[in-house]
């Protein structure tokens, strides 16, 4: 079964680290061939070259520039006219509102995998709405809840996001060598978080925990990874750190900017926090933390309670001195730490192991459902 997946391709988050990870782990599914088609050259196209697969570059787009969007869809047309492909999947509503109106023209099955909280009051949602797909794939239940908003009829299946285990082979060595890159002291409890610099991953919320956070005899740091990608990334990026200095914490935060080696720097931490200060809709993030071993803080919104477990980590109100209690438990109790990082990757397996994933995307895949008719598509 040959399977295109059509992206944006322009940004690096969950969605990008979900297809780089479709393409690395393909093996565990030899029934379902993956090719991918994005807009942009980037991290996420070099990333997908390096493991072989064929990607294809439809050209950028800007729909305020109506000819690029014409040029994008038709570039579409003939890759479809060239090759056969048994399904097309649109990677969240801006790739569906673009190529969805084109897979359909050409009498393909659509399907939608979506990626976000769906409102049905955005302009992309609208227009995504205007086509239906054959089938929806959503990551949790809590993110299902939402695509009813724009297709009330059709058939949401959900599969959690495969996440390959932690490419980390020594992690001791890996701790110790991170550590000295970062100047920071073995005895140091260290708070990571890796995640795009987006306002709902609950950096703020973090930042003020920290504030809070009264330790007995044991010295922490945290490290916060991830790039400003959009301009209002980088003004974003220089609030956080002129709180953190309003904190004056400033000297125990560490900006590590955009990373390629987040294994490496889990491998470093002790703790994973990500304390989401709005609900996503699933947490890739934190299911690469329950690999590396680390125990897991994170808020009680969206899908966080489908994802952590008691036996991995604590789940708490969206509050600072309810993320800062928890940090204190795990920092100054090594064994409870110790206990809850070691039931995370077992956790991060029954959850999104790569080939239990895929086995139940080629079976959504593979069924068979009513196209979606061109009236459909706008």
């Amino acid at each position: 079964m040959r399977v295109l997946h059509l992206c944006a391709g322009n940004m690096y988050g969950g969605i990008e680290r979900l297809l780089a990870t479709l393409a690395r782990e393909r093996a565990a599914c030899a029934q379902m061939q993956p090719e991918f088609a994005a807009c942009f050259e980037g991290r996420l196209t070099e990333e997908l070259r390096a493991t072989g697969v064929p990607v294809h570059i439809l050209g950028p787009v800007r729909f305020s520039r109506p000819w690029m969007v014409s040029r994008a869809r038709r570039a579409l047309r003939m890759l479809l006219q060239q090759e056969h492909f048994d399904v097309a999947v649109t990677h969240a509503c801006w790739p569906h509102m673009l190529f969805g109106p084109t897979v359909v023209a050409a009498n393909q099955t659509l399907v939608l995998w979506s990626h976000d909280l769906l409102t049905g009051k955005t302009w992309i949602e609208r227009l995504a709405r205007r086509t239906t797909p054959s089938r929806i794939v959503v990551a949790s239940e809590f993110s299902g809840s939402t695509v009813r908003r724009l297709f009330p009829t059709v058939d949401v299946s959900i599969i959690h996001c495969p996440v390959s285990k932690s490419q980390v082979t020594d992690p001791s060595r890996a701790r110790a060598k991170v550590r000295r890159e970062f100047l920071t002291d073995e005895n140091c409890r260290v708070i990571a978080l890796a995640s795009r610099l987006e306002l709902c991953k609950g950096h703020k919320l973090l930042l003020a925990a920290l504030s809070q956070l009264k330790t007995r005899n044991t010295r922490w740091e945290c490290w916060i990874a991830g790039g400003a990608q959009r301009p209002k990334e980088n003004a974003y990026l220089k609030e956080l750190q002129s709180l953190a200095a309003g904190y004056r914490i400033s000297p125990r935060v560490k900006w590590l900017g955009q990373r390629s080696d987040v294994d490496r720097v889990l491998a470093a931490a002790d703790i994973y926090c990500q304390p989401n200060s709005e609900p996503e809709a699933f947490g890739i993030a934190l299911v690469e933390a329950m690999h590396a071993g680390l125990p897991i803080v994170t808020t009680e919104l969206g899908p966080a309670r489908e994802i952590v477990s008691e036996a991995c980590g604590a789940v708490v109100p969206p509050e600072p001195a309810a993320v800062a209690d928890a940090l204190r438990r795990m920092i100054e109790d090594s064994a409870l730490a110790a206990q809850l990082g070691a039931a995370g990757p077992r956790r991060a397996i029954e959850l999104c192991d790569p080939g239990g994933c895929l086995s139940r995307l080629a079976t959504t895949l593979a069924q068979k459902h009513v196209q979606a008719s061109p009236a459909n598509a706008a």
